[in-house]
């Protein structure tokens, strides 16, 4: 398996030249184009009521991206609700506790971040806080199964909230797929939009990369095979899972 075209189902960083896959792309002589596979919209108002979640009923959120909190936290303005200062924070990531000071102020709010990107850490921070009902925030496909069995196995009181919804972009227009070696999925939908875009898609000779487990079971759910995974104890990101994998793949290494 020689790896020469890279596909990223993201939209490109800011500053692409300052990321880590600008490294790679210098490292071994590779391609890398972005494309985000799914478009994102808010739930408005009127349909979040509709659900009969009452956000101020719960004494902490889980958030697990910066997505989620974008959403969350424009549904919250279009409703008037203002967090209240006993309201704590749950984060799977540094990076999504962190993304938080775009709308609350950082030190005067009780906000907690798993000490690694593994499960077993998040897991871990839940329970010292078991007694709390807790809020979920997500999009329309729920809360991923492995927390909810989590939250479910211990008894901790928790509601789902959708606040933003999915639907695939037009790749089929956009993308030439059979360019690619490589297709990097992010999240289940991702994948549902490279089946609605390309119907008769066939894995063949091309690699998978994912990010999460929720990806990974989708990618081997529509018969196909995960060959870089993350995070994991040996690559806590995707991109030192890339390079790791790259190194035996890549046409070429500088």
């Amino acid at each position: 398996m020689k790896i020469k075209n890279i596909l990223i189902s993201q939209n490109a960083p800011a500053d692409f030249e300052k990321s880590p896959y600008a490294e790679l792309k210098r490292k071994y002589s590779i391609n890398i184009d972005f494309y985000k596979f799914f478009k994102i919209e808010s739930v408005s108002a009127i349909e979040f009521r509709k659900s009969k979640v009452n956000i101020l009923d719960h004494q902490a959120i889980i958030f697990s991206s910066k997505n989620t909190i974008d959403h969350f936290f424009e549904l919250c303005a279009s409703m008037r609700l203002v967090m209240p200062e006993s309201m704590k924070y749950f984060c799977t990531t540094d990076a999504v506790a962190f993304y938080l000071q775009k709308y609350i102020q950082y030190r005067k709010r009780k906000i907690f971040a798993a000490k690694d990107s593994m499960q077993e850490s998040f897991h871990q921070l839940l329970m010292k806080n078991k007694d709390l009902n807790m809020l979920i925030p997500c999009g329309q496909d729920g809360v991923t199964p492995q927390l909810i069995d989590f939250l479910d196995e211990k008894g901790i009181k928790y509601d789902p909230a959708e606040v933003f919804k999915t639907s695939p972009a037009d790749l089929a227009s956009n993308v030439d797929i059979t360019k690619y070696d490589m297709i990097i999925i992010f999240s289940p939908n991702g994948v549902k939009s490279l089946q609605a875009n390309f119907p008769d898609f066939e894995q063949g000779e091309i690699a998978f990369g994912a990010l999460g487990s929720t990806s990974v079971n989708a990618i081997e759910a529509a018969g196909w095979k995960a060959h870089v995974v993350a995070p994991t104890k040996e690559y806590p990101s995707i991109t030192h899972a890339l390079d790791a994998f790259l190194k035996e793949n890549a046409t070429r290494r500088r």
